[in-house]
């Protein structure tokens, strides 16, 4: 389902789920097809026909802004009359910032249900990730799975509000790895983001990019993540905020240097998510092709981009 929402002001989100398991069942890896072609079109059309949700560790993004904005999320879970009457605010936009809860706090194969007692209308999400058992099982929040769910939502931001294949990595709240393929690791060849914070608390959320920041050329509908100097310094997706440096600087690596495991700011060590890109998401001035990142003009940049929207009218 595609979001179409504004962003809001910065508001700290309190998230928690005690819900039913439906079933439960293990991720289930794709099988690789017999040419980097073949592999990457099976993987997209999988992706593009399964709802959405993850497959080894593939995500959609599409969460707006202002789905990290909300408040009003009861600890005590879906059950209570608080969060129907949260719910009920504005069902449109809930059912879609819980869509992306479940995805990345319950496994894959399972979903959880909630039915309004005000109107006996019923919801179901899936889960995907699995980065908080405990929580998506009913327990209450642990420090880490409010941080690690956090770290999720962020990474499925998008400041266009479009659907748009990432793959995402890291470690779950009880330290296992979200399954990734080989030929994922390839088809998504563009390192993107970290994502680390905790939307529980007042600690905030927040971004980095992985690797080399965009030039002035460079443009992607991904622009919460990856970005470049000079977008991370304007800020422009509160609450979600950009930090001064690339992850490396301040994020530690796995034993495989795949993904980060943590990143330390302000002092606070948190669980990371980390992403990666189709290198067909970055958008180049003169490729012939105007983008909806890019904008008219007479120069050679993204913002002002002669070469592929022409002069501006």
């Amino acid at each position: 389902m595609e979001t179409r929402v504004s962003a809001a002001g910065a508001h700290r989100l309190g998230l928690v789920l005690l819900l039913m398991a439906v079933s439960a069942c293990g991720p289930t890896d794709a099988a690789p097809g017999p040419e980097p072609h073949a592999r990457r079109s099976h993987a997209l059309k999988d992706l593009q026909t399964s709802n959405g949700l993850s497959l080894n560790g593939l995500s959609l993004n599409g969460l707006s802004l202002n789905g990290l904005s909300l408040n009003g999320l009861s600890l005590n879970g879906l059950s209570t009359a608080r969060f129907d009457t949260w719910f009920q605010t504005d069902p449109e936009l809930h059912a879609a910032v819980m869509e992306y809860v479940v995805r990345c706090a319950a496994p894959a194969g399972v979903s959880r249900t909630y039915t309004s007692p005000s109107t006996g209308r019923t919801w179901s999400w899936m889960g995907a990730l699995g980065l908080a058992p405990d929580w998506s099982n009913g327990a209450p929040a642990t420090l880490a799975e409010q941080r690690i769910v956090s770290a999720c939502l962020a990474a499925h931001v998008d400041k266009y509000a479009l659907h748009i294949s990432i793959s995402v990595q890291g470690l779950s709240a009880t330290g296992v790895a979200i399954p990734t393929t080989d030929w994922e690791l390839m088809v998504y060849s563009d390192q993107e983001a970290c994502f680390f914070g905790n939307l529980f608390n007042t600690e905030g959320v927040y971004a980095a990019n992985d690797g080399r920041p965009l030039n002035e050329r460079e443009s992607t509908a991904r622009a919460c993540a990856l970005s470049s100097k000079r977008d991370a310094e304007a800020q422009p997706c509160a609450p979600l905020m950009r930090v001064e440096h690339d992850c490396v600087r301040f994020c530690t690596l796995d034993a495989s240097r795949r993904f980060y495991v943590s990143c330390t700011y302000n002092g606070i060590t948190y669980p990371a998510i980390t992403t990666r890109l189709l290198h067909s998401e970055i958008y180049t001035c003169g490729d012939g092709i105007c983008q909806m990142t890019e904008q008219c003009g007479t120069g050679e940049s993204y913002d002002n981009c002669g070469r592929d929207c022409g002069p501006c009218p």
